[in-house]
């Protein structure tokens, strides 16, 4: 239950990348399999690479995946950024 709960969170998560310019790797699927990755991860290496199983789950173990999400969104737009600029300053020195 903890890994759907941590899964469900990132989703929840990736929603609130309508509020930042569209400059993912990957475009907005890109932002949401970074979500759902960055929430998985970090809550397993919290917990010692083990998934608390249903009597262990509770609201504090499923908000771990907070900041796992929220990190994999921002490596993503991050990495995205970085494209996007590239890409324009070879088209500037191309002279597009």
């Amino acid at each position: 239950m903890a890994m759907f709960g941590w899964l469900m969170l990132g989703l929840a998560v990736w929603h609130f990348a309508v509020f930042v310019p569209d400059r993912f790797w990957g475009g907005i699927v890109g932002a949401c399999l970074a979500a759902v990755a960055g929430a998985a991860l970090l809550p397993l290496l919290v917990n010692g690479l083990s998934v608390p199983g249903r009597d262990e789950t509770t609201i504090p173990v499923v908000l771990e995946a907070l900041p796992g999400a929220i990190i994999g969104m921002a490596i993503c737009w991050w990495i995205g950024n970085r494209q996007e600029r590239q890409l324009e300053e070879a088209e500037a020195a191309e002279g597009y």
